[in-house]
């Protein structure tokens, strides 16, 4: 699913139409509020964002958007103005990860949104990050501060699990399905150890696995209550 946010309804709905008939799906939103109304109830695979809203702006957009580790990951294709070189170099600067001039051809944006998403499947393969935790998924290990750490095969899939999944809520029931698989036998006193153990190993990072009183486990967005 791509977001266009783009004030002109005319520019929107092309763009929109011809994301969908190229093979993609796509929602547009005249502004700020009902584009982050939409991310809340589900995230995009890309952003297409116009700098010159009404209300906030594109470039503050882009900043929530990278502050937030919910969204910080989603890739962002800036629409600006032709000749708005200090809007472009801020929103690059901001994090965007490409940016199309206007006026622009809609092949020429299809083809920027393929190479950005190119980009983005190749950087998820890489490492991910959260504070002092660092954990490549391609060769399998896992850093504190740049210390090794070593992790059962269990500990680091489930590591990498919610670590794909910032600040999000799960289950205990849902996280043996997800990481042990749906066959799995035991029980959710499961998930409860393997946590228990990976916050010793993680040393003071393992706060950043929160225990969510009476549904299960998230990481990011506040420490483990006791």
């Amino acid at each position: 699913m791509i977001y266009c946010v783009e004030d002109s309804e005319g520019i929107r709905n092309l763009v929109a139409y011809t994301l969908n008939m190229t093979g993609f799906e796509a929602r547009g939103f005249p502004d700020g509020a009902q584009f982050f109304q939409a991310l809340a109830e589900a995230a995009p695979d890309l952003v297409l964002l116009d700098i010159m809203l009404p209300g906030e702006d594109g470039v503050s957009i882009l900043h929530r958007l990278r502050s937030d580790p919910r969204y910080s990951a989603i890739p962002v294709i800036l629409l600006t103005a032709k000749g708005e070189e200090d809007d472009r170099v801020g929103g690059l600067d901001a994090g965007a990860d490409d940016y199309v001039a206007k006026p622009f051809g809609m092949m020429e944006l299809i083809a920027r949104v393929k190479a950005v998403l190119r980009r983005c499947s190749r950087r998820e393969a890489g490492v991910l990050q959260l504070g002092a935790i660092s954990l490549d998924r391609e060769r399998h290990t896992v850093a504190i501060d740049d210390q090794p750490v070593t992790l059962t095969f269990r500990e680091f899939e489930l590591l990498k699990f919610l670590m794909e999944r910032p600040a999000r809520a799960f289950g205990r029931d849902q996280l043996l399905d997800e990481v042990w698989g749906a066959d799995y036998e035991g029980g959710p006193r499961t998930v409860d150890m393997h946590v228990q153990t990976l916050r010793k190993k993680l040393g003071s990072a393992g706060a950043q696995i929160g225990t969510i009183h009476g549904l299960g486990y998230r990481i990011g967005g506040g420490e483990h209550a006791q």
